[in-house]
């Protein structure tokens, strides 16, 4: 029996084990969740180290860039959520441009450790941000899962998540665009919020 999973906001006192979680790799090919949030110039010129530092410093100076899944005490999964203006490359994507003018916040990123894909880890994770957000005033969560492919996908073509995981959590299409015909996945909050 798996031991349960805890989810915990990704502070500064959590570094070491969002650290640990993205390992040497930083995640996936040096990116320290950093891809959304930069120009792809900057974020080339900054790839692996650079990016490492940038997510600190968002860290460090008491911005809560996601949250952290644990099992058994140990870091598993990791999600990225925010406010969508904080997300530079979605405001310059056709694909991903805005469904119309209401304020949202946007699950941009999962990154989840190999024994643990495929467990309910990115699902939990989901649901969590929506809460999260929700704290915070949101009225409306969004997310860019894949859409769905023929054969197995790869795990790290999928950082974005999956649809039936958004499905699952709630979510709903709200539009789909492009050729590969990618959606915008949104879920409506209700009820009183408190403020933090």
């Amino acid at each position: 029996m798996k031991a349960a999973l805890e989810i915990h906001e990704a502070t500064s006192e959590r570094w070491g084990d969002l650290k640990k979680l993205f390992g040497a790799h930083g995640a996936c090919g040096g990116c320290w969740c950093m891809w959304w949030r930069i120009p792809q110039a900057q974020f080339k010129l900054q790839k692996g180290d650079g990016n490492r530092k940038a997510l600190k410093k968002i860290v460090t100076v008491g911005e809560i860039p996601g949250l952290l899944a644990y099992r058994g005490g140990s870091p598993v999964g990791w999600v990225c959520v925010g406010p969508r203006e904080g997300f530079i490359r979605l405001a310059n994507s056709k694909v991903l441009a805005p469904v119309d003018d209401q304020p949202v916040w946007s699950v941009v990123c999962f990154y989840i450790t190999r024994g643990q894909r495929r467990t309910g880890v990115g699902v939990a994770l989901l649901k969590a941000a929506a809460e999260f957000a929700h704290k915070r005033g949101a009225k409306i969560v969004e997310g860019y899962p894949s859409p769905p492919r023929p054969g197995k996908q790869p795990d790290v073509f999928v950082w974005t998540g999956l649809e039936p995981m958004f499905k699952r959590a709630g979510f709903r299409v709200a539009v789909r665009r492009g050729e590969a015909g990618r959606g915008i996945w949104r879920l409506t909050l209700a009820g009183e919020k408190s403020s933090k």
